[in-house]
């Protein structure tokens, strides 16, 4: 690795919506290796929408191969623009020639890849691809990427986000086709553009989310409809499945933006789907998955931190990778209803939201506000050492995590009910030089990680790796991470609510405006805190643990 940290880096992004998700994690990662570089993407139109508001990104360039940018004329015109940009260091996420090949015509000193698809001679930092016999999955590809450059531990999952506007533009549309806040939505996504191989039946679709529609309108005696999603071209089959279903639906096949798409699959409880880009999207906001899986290998591509969401027989011929079967289709043929009806279900009961707690007698015992969406519209910033997790003093990589017992599950419960949650961390330690921006990387991964198998995660982590005495604006208390969230995030401040376990995190609630809870479970100990009215620090609330926070917090918004 040089010595000379870059300025000015170019990132050229994959290609199809599912994979580009899949590079979400090693994209942040290589914003946190580089914190000081100006981030340039280049990405094909859609990407370049998936990748609209982007925290982290300074510039977004569109790709336009089929236009501007095609044959060698606009592969030459695309590359003076290139070079205009005077990048020093170019990372090529894309596995292909083309990408190389056109860092090289734009004279990019740096060229960092894997040395796939005979493009070594055109990077001067190529990456060992990974051995054929051990796969790994696609998102850990990406990030293993990044480990010569400093990159570390385990990938975190990816995240997406979309904006308060196009939540309430989609809401919009939901409730002129007559499905409002009330309804649950499912979502049906049977189609796939890489090829009619990869395609479940659509009867049985039909079927599956028919059946798993009367049970959790049963079970939580709330109206269920029925999102059909797809690309152009499959508009058909998503109105043949909807007439199959007889139930309240909307038929949203070819007919969305990618950033609407995005903003759909947020609201659905569940998305039942093939190997598709709108499965990884769905598994970015944390949204239970369904996957159908035929001819492609799900261990590469499967929903991050979703184990148990593939459903796939294991046939002779598969994985084919092939776009048409040249046989029976037997991959996808011999996946019954009831196996897809069944994980539907084991994975909405893993997150709590289907098979509620029950009493002695048989009665539900539920918390119901976990099913609603009392929090939609509200952030919750979290504090991280001593709220979340020990605080041993300095935690300096991810072996030393061990979060609170019910951290996971609670934070949980705030993300069903609507809630967006953000970290934000004094972590001096970076100064001190007793742990890097790498380390602290991991950390969070590992942290995101632990997370995400309760069903709950994290939209976005903010940390300040300053010494106490820099005197810089985003130390807690002082409100520099919380209005770069404003800035980045659109948080609604007048709708937030800050949890933490020290004194300096409820004097930031009071700057910023936003409610407060303290948890003593870390600096302030419970006899100590009566002493936080006179010092004019007491919270709206104090809590003994993150689920009492998390009861008070539901009970408090639902006022």
């Amino acid at each position: 690795m040089h010595k000379t940290l870059p300025k000015r880096i170019l990132v050229r992004v994959p290609n199809w919506i599912g994979d580009a998700v899949m590079c979400e994690p090693a994209l942040r990662g290589l914003r946190s290796l580089f914190p000081g570089a100006e981030l340039t993407i280049l990405a094909k139109p859609s990407i370049a929408e998936l990748y609209t508001g982007y925290s982290g990104l300074d510039h977004v360039l569109a790709y336009n191969d089929k236009d501007a940018h095609a044959g060698i004329a606009g592969k030459w015109s695309l590359a003076a623009s290139l070079r205009r940009h005077r990048f020093d260091l170019a990372v090529l996420f894309q596995n292909a020639f083309e990408a190389a090949f056109i860092a090289w015509l734009a004279g990019i000193p740096r060229r960092y890849g894997y040395a796939t698809d005979g493009r070594v001679l055109f990077l001067t930092q190529p990456v060992a691809v990974p051995r054929p016999d051990n796969p790994v999955h696609q998102v850990e590809y990406y990030w293993n990427m990044l480990k010569p450059l400093g990159a570390s531990g385990e990938a975190p999952p990816p995240t997406l986000h979309v904006s308060a506007d196009e939540d309430r533009m989609v809401d919009g549309r939901l409730v002129s086709a007559g499905i409002d806040s009330s309804n649950i939505i499912i979502g049906v996504n049977p189609g796939s553009t890489y090829g009619k191989a990869k395609r479940w039946l659509p009867e049985r679709f039909a079927e599956a989310a028919r059946k798993l529609a009367e049970r959790v309108e049963k079970e939580e005696r709330a109206p269920v409809a029925v999102a059909l999603l797809g690309a152009r071209g499959e508009e058909s089959l998503g109105k043949d499945i909807a007439s199959r279903i007889d139930r309240r639906s909307i038929v949203l096949s070819g007919a969305t933006t990618i950033r609407e798409l995005m903003a759909v699959v947020k609201r659905c409880r569940l998305l039942i789907t093939n190997d598709t880009g709108p499965m990884h999207i769905a598994a970015a906001f944390g949204v239970p998955v369904v996957a159908v899986f035929g001819p492609t290998d799900s261990r590469t591509t499967a929903p991050y931190g979703q184990e148990r969401s593939v459903v796939r027989e294991a046939v002779d011929c598969a994985p084919c990778l092939l776009r048409d079967c040249p046989i029976d289709h037997r991959c996808m043929t011999r996946i019954s209803v009831d196996q897809v009806y069944e994980t539907a279900v084991q994975q909405l009961a893993g997150l709590s939201r289907l098979s509620g707690r029950r009493g002695p007698s048989g009665e539900d015992r539920t918390d119901k506000r976990d099913q609603t969406d009392i929090l939609s519209g509200y952030t919750i910033f979290l504090d991280r050492d001593g709220t979340l997790n020990a605080d041993p003093g300095y935690i300096k990589s991810p072996d030393q995590l061990e979060l609170f017992p019910g951290v996971p599950e609670a934070l949980a419960r705030l993300n069903r009910a609507g809630a967006r949650l953000i970290l934000v961390t004094n972590q001096s330690g970076i100064a001190r030089g007793l742990l890097s921006q790498g380390d602290l990387a991991a950390i969070h991964a590992k942290l995101k990680h632990m997370l995400n198998r309760a069903g709950a995660s994290l939209e976005a982590v903010y940390f300040c790796p300053h010494h106490p005495d820099e005197g810089c604006d985003c130390r807690k208390p002082k409100r520099g991470m919380i209005d770069q969230a404003v800035r980045e995030r659109g948080v609604d401040l007048g709708r937030a609510y800050l949890i933490g376990d020290h004194m300096r995190d409820i004097e930031l609630a009071k700057r910023v405006g936003a409610r407060s809870i303290l948890v003593t479970t870390g600096v302030v100990r419970p006899q100590e805190s009566e002493g936080l009215k006179s010092a004019g620090l007491d919270p709206d609330w104090i809590a003994s643990s993150m689920t009492e926070a998390a009861d008070w917090l539901l009970s408090d918004a639902d006022k």
